[in-house]
């Protein structure tokens, strides 16, 4: 049996040192040939299409492990026959979370406006917005979403909850046009499904009052994106995103000019924090596979 581990932020070279018994092959170094044998793989972090395609020239694969929260992307490449687990609790509730209220406070107090002055040595007084009283809708309401509201409510927000488990005090998606009708703040952290795809819809997006914000901290596809550019290009809404919906976010896309968006190259959840915890989680994940012991943050369990 064979470790297939990124070397990024030493996750290779940590479990080397953990399991010094262990066949590890590193990701992107590995021959052909040497593939066959493995069984266990940990994906590079925020890895692009290649690094996900490579599953498909496992044969011996038994557990895919993401080191992020959001595994969409990845389960449709992993057999049946294979667990997939993500990288829950290594930092990205709370690192998404400040970035989503960072995002939201840089919108409302004009920062890359200052920015932009400051580059041209230029000083002009402008009035900018508060959080105090905001009307926030959070779509989504996993660890992510109660994470975000815990660091919002001391600024003086007021927080309404839309999920797909709707339960005491969380809205179900399908009420989700009659809220964005009173939110001032339209914030996504939902996981992306079948479910969530699209989820913010035009409908959403034109029920949102006028010079409302639009935050995405989710991925890009829970949001119709044509709609999004249409009501931002008409100026009548805001925007701060860290996803899109194809990524990177192509050079010709109208998102980049348009002085009503903030964009953020999804940095959420990748915070020195989650590199200090990263090694030692796929150490103890990698030791249990080899033991045959239960592994953690199992997503999608192995069928047949």
């Amino acid at each position: 049996m064979a470790l297939l581990l990124p070397a990024a932020d030493g996750v290779a070279d940590h479990v080397q040192q953990r399991l010094p018994e262990a066949e590890i092959l590193r990701y992107g170094e590995a021959a052909h040939t040497r593939l066959r044998d493995v069984t266990f793989y940990c994906l590079p972090y925020m890895g692009d299409h290649a690094s996900i395609a490579l599953i498909r020239q496992l044969p011996r694969i038994q557990v895919v492990q993401s080191l992020s929260s959001g595994v969409d992307d990845v389960l449709g490449a992993v057999p049946p026959h294979a667990v997939v687990c993500n990288g829950r609790g290594l930092h990205h509730e709370e690192g998404t979370a400040e970035l989503a209220v960072g995002l939201v406070l840089a919108s409302l107090r004009q920062i890359p406006a200052f920015v932009a002055q400051q580059a041209r040595r230029s000083w002009r007084h402008m009035r900018t917005d508060t959080l105090e009283g905001k009307r926030v809708l959070l779509v989504g309401y996993g660890a992510i979403g109660a994470a975000i509201e815990q660091r919002l409510v001391p600024f003086g927000a007021q927080i309404a909850r839309v999920s797909r488990t709707p339960r005491d005090g969380v809205a179900p998606l399908a009420d989700l046009p009659v809220l964005a009708a009173t939110a001032d703040i339209l914030l996504a952290c939902v996981a992306l499904s079948p479910e969530t795809r699209g989820i913010v819809s035009g409908e959403v997006l034109a029920a949102l009052p006028a010079g409302a914000l639009v935050v995405n901290v989710a991925r890009g596809p829970v949001v119709d994106t044509q709609a999004l550019i249409g009501e931002l290009s008409a100026g009548r809404l805001r925007a701060a995103l860290d996803v899109a919906d194809v990524e990177p976010l192509p050079a010709d896309r109208p998102e980049w000019l348009l002085p009503n968006v903030l964009i953020t190259p999804h940095v959420g959840g990748d915070t020195y924090a989650f590199a200090r915890l990263a090694p030692g989680f796929v150490a103890e994940q990698a030791a249990g596979h080899l033991a045959g012991r239960p592994l953690r943050n199992i997503v999608r369990a192995a069928s047949g």
